[in-house]
């Protein structure tokens, strides 16, 4: 393997510590999508395969000499297992790891079972924590339901305003776009419950199984003359987020700011947008290695590595050709029509997953690829105009 693709070092470790959830979302595409893998997944992580993984975890961080790594703790519903076990992955794999590498840990939740002593109990271990919702009232969480039917809004109302009350463990705002709803309803609802930060993810899809308001695959045109729903509904929310009265410093918002960064000429950090390589391996239940948990959109058994920790080492992962085709993400390894395309640098193909066609692979353009230059020229626009705004001051 030449230099160039070489691929790069785990950094991001996505560890499954409860294969079950207690709500049951509309859109979910784990439990609602074509692979269904989880039904034979063990419940809950057990403790052998917490040892083993961290031991995984430290012997790769030892080999490439890595100074800070990051633990997301997922499910499922990872709260459902409880606290304890949620602090006892986190001090497991922080013990493993040599001196010299720090591990920042997070647990994302859909808030419902966070209580102020769960909460005090994580933030004294140095857990911070991620709240996934679709806004800031019941009815644009109405997709969001238990499995009788409830809505889940009430209590996770209660984990907001015991996030909002404990910034240091706040990790922010997940949001999964609907763009039926209005995006400044959407916009302000979450900025009023404090967040340090929002994250807007564009609904897991492809072009075999489209989004809501996106036709069908039409080759390499699939650029021309589409309709742009996300791309309008994001632009939006940019408007309102650039547009922050001085005074009020706005929310972070994760995908908006890469892209300015792309623009300005830095390096992307997400899998959403830029081509820096996708550093990020998923460990479930059963401590199956495994690539990122979107590519269960595609079909059944889409993510699997047919490795774990028990058998495997992170080196038998990251040089695995699936983890190699995902991780690449340079001009190199993208379709002619994202290579042509003028903003393929802030772009970066979109997400790899995004890009999949049913009996013809992931060697596509984005599904949301008219969106994402819709986008980003209207930031490119808004940018220009700052900086010309600027000059023309400072002169």
């Amino acid at each position: 393997m030449s230099e160039a693709v070489r691929p790069v070092p785990f950094r991001q470790f996505v560890l499954k510590v409860h294969s079950r959830c207690n709500l049951a979302c509309t859109y979910c595409y784990i439990y609602e999508g074509p692979d269904q893998s989880w039904r034979e997944r063990p419940v809950r992580v057990a403790e052998r395969t917490m040892h083993r993984t961290a031991e995984r975890i430290a012997e790769h961080v030892a080999a490439h000499g890595l100074r800070s790594i990051r633990i997301d703790l997922h499910g499922g519903e990872p709260l459902l297992a409880g606290p304890n076990a949620l602090i006892a992955y986190a001090q497991t794999v922080r013990d493993a790891l040599p001196h010299h590498c720090s591990a920042a840990v997070s647990v994302q939740t859909n808030g419902t079972l966070l209580t102020a002593d769960i909460l005090k109990q994580l933030s004294a271990a140095g857990i911070t924590v991620g709240l996934s919702l679709d806004g800031g009232s019941a009815r644009l969480n109405r997709r969001r339901i238990d499995r009788a039917g409830r809505s889940s809004w009430p209590s996770v109302r209660r984990a907001a305003g015991l996030l909002a009350g404990a910034p240091a463990s706040y990790g922010g705002i997940l949001c999964t776009i609907d763009v039926d709803t209005d995006p400044g309803e959407i916009y302000r609802s979450l900025v009023a419950l404090g967040p340090p930060s929002l994250d807007f993810l564009l609904p897991y899809g492809n072009w075999s199984e489209p989004p809501s308001g996106i036709g069908p695959f039409a080759g390499p045109a699939c650029r021309a003359a589409r309709p742009v729903p996300y791309g309008h509904w994001l632009a939006h929310v940019f408007d309102l987020w650039w547009d922050t009265p001085s005074g009020h410093p706005p929310v972070q918002v994760r995908l908006f700011g890469e892209i300015v960064a792309l623009l300005l000429g830095a390096a992307s950090r997400t899998e959403t947008v830029g081509l820096s390589p996708l550093a990020v391996v998923v460990i479930d239940t059963d401590g199956s290695i495994q690539r990122i948990d979107s590519l269960k959109t595609a079909y059944a058994g889409a993510p699997d590595l047919e490795m774990d920790v028990f058998r495997n080492d992170f080196e038998d992962a990251l040089h695995h050709p699936h983890t190699v085709a995902a991780q690449m993400r340079g001009l190199a390894t993208l379709c002619d029509s994202c290579r042509s395309c003028p903003v393929v640098g802030v772009c970066g193909g979109g997400r790899y997953t995004d890009r999949y066609v049913h009996g013809a692979g992931f060697d596509h353009p984005s599904v949301y690829c008219a969106d994402l230059e819709h986008l980003i020229r209207h930031i490119g626009d808004r940018l220009q105009h700052a900086v010309r705004k600027e000059r023309a001051h400072s002169e």
